[in-house]
């Protein structure tokens, strides 16, 4: 006999708040440093770059997504890309070059030193983002790795890692989309408090961009 669905459902969750909880005591300070230095690049005048494959890219959009347009409050939009975000440059690149490849030419052309990139995988193995933190390197640009707990490679050969306490790749990209909400809040409460400062106003708290759209008149 199934599992009924309110039990699975309970079960999942539960699993997921474990998880949660184990990351909010092993890995507040992996996340704090991360979004120091995510904060740091924006004030500098530098850009996020986001990558990751299957769930881990469409982390990447939707964080670019938070920064370009806004995550909690009002404030300026802030440069971020996802290197995943272009089904012609992806499918470009793979099938002229390697799928390895496909975020090492985005970066290539957009990025810069003084940037930011911050690579998604569960395995801490995915080839192509391997190659992107590689290719950082030699444009001058720091990396962040997203993993699991085993961390793979990815862990090792980025300039800063964090790994989910689960080796189950759902609970591991739903604990990396958390983590990239606080490091956005803490990005985005800092501007919102430069930006009021700048005219005098108390910052005010925006709707989710992800969830709502603009006002009816």
């Amino acid at each position: 006999m199934t599992m009924p669905a309110s039990e699975r459902a309970r079960e999942r969750l539960r699993r997921l708040a474990a998880a949660a909880g184990d990351a909010a005591e092993e890995l507040a300070g992996d996340v704090g440093t991360y979004a120091d230095w995510a904060l740091a690049t924006l004030q500098d005048g530098g850009r996020l770059l986001f990558c990751g494959n299957g769930g881990s890219a469409a982390t990447a959009e939707h964080m670019a997504t938070e920064y370009l347009v806004r995550f909690r409050r009002e404030r300026r939009p802030l440069p971020a890309v996802s290197l995943a975000a272009s089904t012609a440059m992806l499918t470009a690149s793979a099938n002229d070059f390697g799928y390895e490849e496909v975020f090492v030419r985005p970066l290539r052309a957009l990025g810069r030193r003084g940037d930011l990139l911050v690579a998604h995988s569960t395995s801490g193995a995915s080839a192509n983002c391997l190659a992107a933190v590689r290719a950082a390197r030699e444009l001058g640009i720091r990396s962040v790795a997203l993993t699991g707990s085993a961390g793979g490679e990815l862990a090792a050969l980025a300039d800063h890692a964090i790994r989910a306490p689960s080796d189950e790749t759902a609970t591991v990209q739903e604990i990396h989309l958390a983590i990239e909400h606080a490091v956005a809040d803490h990005v985005d409460a800092a501007f919102a408090a430069e930006d009021a400062g700048e005219t005098g106003a108390a910052p005010a708290p925006a709707a989710d961009s992800s969830d709502e759209g603009p006002e009816a008149p």
